[in-house]
């Protein structure tokens, strides 16, 4: 959750460690510092708050090294304050350290130091002083040696980074459950918690794997596992550039990547056909990775979707593509909540796991659980390379290129799409579509881009209805089948960005209970494109209205003069190519009206309160 980033072999260590704390203030930004390492000293300074807090702290210090460590933090263990911020030293500094994860047994690690004194109330300053211990115990002390001794004895998520006086120009690293890249380029060693940090020095980066350590120096990386033993990380090229994730002239990351939505869109369905000589009547869709025999995957007889957040909402996408397609029942589960109900899993029960970074810790530990059962796992998400592509049987990746702004929008889009192209091919794969069929259906998905760009074209009415309901206390979402998903993910895009109370609700439950909270002046947000629950949507409509509601609708070119009969505003929606790809298109007015409600309220909608871009602790 926390960003790192580490640089030797640069006069300018010091400042390249800020620049690439820049890139990866989306991780996290509690607080942010960095530690210039040398032989004598090491040279601490961190500040709570935002990243510009540190900036400021060093203006004029003229502080410089040519190795060092840095640190935007996301709280865990201690509230955020200066002595709460990273990096964390021994008593003597001697020994610094920078963590992003939970040391899960950090208490009885520090009942092992009785006499220290500790200066934070983090779970990482107990590494630091394990370490120091340890250099101490040597009578050639070897940082490399006394981080492999302390690692034994963790347990929990980390990835760590480790300075020391004994050795300024090395950094050692250690990874479990947390993501950590490593790169050499140029006579420069570098490592980092996201490749964004290191776009600017090399594409050429490996991602270390559980239980791997690293020596970084100016002369190279050595990697080995827990036990000293020489090991291989998973070494790849990253395909973007740092251009990617720049904002290219828009005020926010966000507005940038929702009008990077038909070029992401575009990319993640290109080259989906494989051409197999004519044997089935033409090419067939394929995933990007795939490490068993398709015939597994032709027997199975039940799906489970595993994913949180805004994945959750592409996941219910899922379970309609893949029932309506493959008729394969589908459950679609929270996967934090997973793996303690003692779910029923076999080699039978597909696991489709869906992470936009790869590294949702609580979706890779689902998804490890169901394949301890031998279910097998087809990960769905943006990075190559990442924990989950590595270890699922399956990988479909959605091609969105770096997401820079905490929500989700362009992920999520292209993770809807990812749902689409899967529950296609296991329809191939099961014989319930050919592979014409799948090829048609994927023509015809290929509108998308060109009907998302109508949409955005509408961004001006839409930011008139967020200047007038910006001040709305409450709002309600309401769908049905592929709008319900749509629904969950417009409250969550408003209230995560713009911190007004949003709530969703299936239309049809509304009078159950949900409907007793609508009176004079609410605001309902109602998904109704064309459809077979258009209908539906028009009555539950009314009832809102009865009771006093203004009704944002969104709709379809055929159905919007019928909702102009009973809604207070309607947004219409281009045709979509079918009815499973308007999630995708509904999804786009929702996004902008969310971002153009938390500007008005002046919000950092790039960087919301108590958010952070990739969740790695459970």
């Amino acid at each position: 959750m926390c960003g790192i980033i580490g640089i030797t072999g640069r006069d300018d260590a010091v400042d390249g460690i800020v620049a690439g704390l820049q890139r990866l203030e989306y991780r996290g930004y509690d607080s942010a510092g960095l530690v210039a390492a040398g032989a004598n000293q090491l040279r601490v300074v961190k500040r709570a708050g935002k990243l510009d807090n540190l900036i400021g702290a060093l203006k004029g210090s003229g502080l410089s090294a040519r190795a060092g460590i840095g640190h935007t933090r996301w709280a865990t263990h201690g509230e955020p304050n200066d002595r709460n911020s990273h990096p964390h030293t021994d008593p003597t500094g001697r020994v610094a350290v920078v963590h992003n994860g939970i040391l899960e047994n950090y208490q009885q690690l520090r009942r092992q130091l009785p006499d220290q004194r500790f200066a934070s109330d983090t779970d990482t300053e107990v590494a630091a002083h394990l370490v120091a211990r340890e250099l101490d115990r040597m009578d050639d002390p070897d940082l490399f040696e006394a981080v492999r001794r302390v690692v034994a004895g963790l347990e929990g998520a980390y990835s760590l980074c480790f300075t020391a006086t004994d050795e300024p120009d090395t950094i050692v690293v250690a990874k479990n459950e947390a993501p950590l890249i490593v790169a050499h380029a140029d006579g420069v060693g570098y490592c980092a918690s996201d490749v964004a940090a290191l776009i600017a020095h090399t594409r050429d980066v490996a991602a270390l794997i559980d239980g791997q350590l690293a020596k970084i120096t100016p002369e190279g990386v050595e990697v080995t596992d827990v036990d000293g033993n020489a090991s291989e990380p998973h070494a790849y090229t990253v395909q973007w550039d740092v251009e990617a994730a720049e904002k290219q002239g828009y005020e926010h990351f966000m507005l940038k990547e929702i009008h990077e939505q038909p070029t992401a869109v575009r990319e993640t369905l290109r080259d989906r056909i494989t051409d197999d000589g004519g044997q089935q009547g033409g090419g067939r869709l394929h995933l990007d990775e795939l490490a068993i025999d398709e015939r597994d995957l032709a027997r199975i007889d039940k799906v489970f979707i595993l994913a949180c957040g805004t994945s959750l909402h592409a996941g219910m996408v899922g379970k309609l593509a893949i029932e309506h397609w493959a008729g394969i029942p589908v459950d679609v589960e929270v996967a934090s909540e997973f793996r303690y109900r003692d779910p029923i899993v076999d080699a039978h029960t597909l696991v489709i796991a869906i992470s936009q970074s790869g590294e949702t810790s609580d979706t890779i530990a689902a998804a490890s659980h169901a394949r301890d059962q031998r279910a097998p796992v087809i990960g769905l998400c943006n990075v190559v390379g990442s924990t989950l592509a590595r270890e699922a049987d399956g990988v479909l990746y959605t091609h969105a290129g770096p997401e820079v702004g905490v929500a989700a929008t362009k992920t999520f889009v292209t993770q809807i799409i990812g749902c689409l192209l899967l529950g296609l091919y296991l329809a191939q794969v099961r014989g319930r579509l050919y592979p014409s069929e799948c090829q048609d259906i994927l023509e015809r998905l290929q509108q998308i881009p060109g009907a998302i760009d109508e949409i955005l074209a509408q961004d001006g009415d839409i930011a008139e209805l967020a200047k007038r309901y910006a001040e709305t206390d409450y709002t309600m979402f309401i769908g049905r089948h592929a709008g319900l998903p749509i629904a969950y993910e417009g409250a969550l895009k408003l209230k995560e960005i713009s911190y007004l109370h949003a709530e969703a609700f299936p239309a049809g439950e509304m009078k159950h209970g949900p409907i007793a909270l609508i009176e004079e002046g609410s605001l309902v947000v109602a998904l109704a494109p064309e459809g077979h629950v258009f209908s539906k949507m028009v009555s539950n409509i009314q009832e809102v209205r009865a009771r006093g509601a203004d009704v944002i609708a969104i709709g379809s070119a055929g159905t919007t003069s019928d909702l102009k009969d009973h809604a207070d505003h309607v947004l219409t929606l281009p045709e979509a190519p079918h009815e499973l790809a308007t999630p995708v298109l509904a999804t786009i007015p929702l996004q902008l009206f969310a971002y153009h409600v938390a500007t008005i309220r002046g919000e950092d909608v790039d960087k919301p309160r108590n958010l952070a871009k990739t969740v790695t602790v459970e």
